[in-house]
């Protein structure tokens, strides 16, 4: 059942990388002045995305094929609900991520959008956190 142990890590590795967002890099740009603050979050997101949308798929995967494997119907819970991150990124994040991408960083208006899009973003933490408690529990039944 290696798929489910893979799944694991592929989960834990997410909420690893989303809650060290939420806790180290957004604090810290937000004690940065405007300009450099919307300059640093569009880099920082530029990097992050790519690996982030990545890891939801392969979690995603893996855990259907522990499922598979198994039969055990925890395995599914905890692959949909880590799935969940796609459309809450795409529907709900992706909004404030494009407005935030057209700011010019010279304009000082973005603090306000920064600071709510890291608490959408705490969402997806709180999501990869549930799906990693779940493929843990399931690999404890295993």
């Amino acid at each position: 059942m290696l798929a489910g142990q893979f799944a694991l890590v592929v989960s834990a590795l997410f909420t690893g990388a989303a809650f060290y967002i939420n806790i180290a890099e957004q604090p810290a740009r937000l004690l940065l002045e405007p300009k450099a603050l919307l300059t640093e979050w569009k880099k920082s997101y530029e990097r992050g995305y790519a690996m982030q949308a990545s890891l939801v798929v392969i979690g995603f995967l893996l855990g259907m094929l522990a499922w598979w494997q198994t039969r055990e119907v925890a395995w599914v819970i905890g692959a949909g609900i880590f799935l969940v991150n796609w459309p809450w990124t795409l529907l709900v994040i992706m909004p404030v991520n494009n407005r935030l991408k057209k700011i010019d960083p010279a304009d000082a208006g973005a603090r306000g959008l920064v600071e709510r899009w890291a608490t959408l973003h705490a969402a997806r933490t709180g999501l990869g956190l549930l799906a990693t408690a779940i493929f843990l529990w399931s690999s404890t039944r295993a």
